[in-house]
């Protein structure tokens, strides 16, 4: 297999809404709809999972975040990846491990992680296909032989959805306790990786309930939020008209910001969000 990369001019973003928030600040928003999708690994061709990019550019040392969908029965020969991604499942079911692994089908919402170098596969199994969110934090996203492999001492995390530890927001000190509630129907925090405190990368999983009308306040660093599931009405300071948003949707800023979010009263909305430090949520 020779390397794979996105590649070629029809790989560029979908047109951002990129728009002042805060004095220098901005703001990106970008539909889901409006992805354009080309194979992520060319030399597979249709084979390859498509590829929509939601921020940066996977062929350089950037960070960057696209939506991958797989055909149905899709899966992917023995390979390596020159770096390391984490990705969450959004639709359908998606089995990532070792060539010889007993196939574990992970729904939606569902987290993993594939270490840089380590021997895998990946399938996906669904009668409409399978969507997830993948997210590098440097590249080129690079695809490689199986015989390239190398130890570059991380692990591999494989977490389902049902094993997903969530906190109640009076669990955690910068979610408002506006928002907070031991009653079904209060916001929700799971941590999934790094540590959120100032100067640290992390990621976190925030769950809305139905009908949620609230501010995500955002610091300087750059913070990006991807909808898993539901669908968010976003606006914020700078664009008072909010733009609707269905699962597979990211919404980011650069410098400190007020997200303002409406989740849908038909069900409740989870967001993985990428950020340094913290985040902040209240209701109302």
């Amino acid at each position: 297999m020779r390397d794979g990369i996105l590649a070629g001019a029809a790989i560029a973003m979908a047109m951002a809404a990129i728009i002042p928030a805060k004095a220098n600040a901005t703001v990106e928003v970008v539909s889901s709809s409006q992805l354009e999708f080309i194979p992520l690994n060319p030399a597979r061709g249709d084979a390859s999972p498509q590829a929509g990019v939601l921020w940066g550019d996977i062929r350089k040392d950037v960070p960057s975040g696209v939506l991958l969908k797989f055909a149905k029965g899709f899966s992917s020969p023995p390979h390596i990846h020159n770096i390391t991604y984490r990705a969450v499942v959004i639709s359908g079911a998606i089995h990532n491990d070792d060539p010889g692994a007993e196939r574990m089908w992970m729904g939606p919402g569902s987290f993993w992680t594939q270490p840089a170098g380590e021997n895998h596969i990946t399938a996906a199994q669904s009668d409409g296909g399978a969507m997830a969110f993948l997210e590098i934090l440097k590249g080129p996203y690079l695809v490689k032989h199986a015989k390239e492999a190398f130890d570059s001492g991380e692990r591999p995390v494989n977490l389902d959805a049902s094993n997903i530890v969530w906190l109640d927001a009076g669990d955690v000190n910068w979610v408002s306790a506006a928002a907070a509630g031991s009653t079904p129907g209060s916001v929700e925090v799971a941590y999934l990786w790094g540590k959120p405190r100032d100067g640290e990368m992390n990621g976190t999983f925030l769950k809305l309930p139905k009908g949620f009308q609230g501010k995500i306040m955002t610091g300087e660093p750059a913070f990006r939020a991807v909808l898993i599931d539901g669908a968010i009405s976003h606006a914020h300071s700078g664009q008072p008209s909010p733009t609707e948003l269905a699962s597979g949707s990211y919404f980011g800023s650069n410098g400190a910001t007020e997200h303002l979010v409406t989740c849908s009263d038909r069900r409740e909305c989870v967001v993985y969000i990428r950020t340094e430090g913290r985040y902040q949520v209240t209701s109302g």
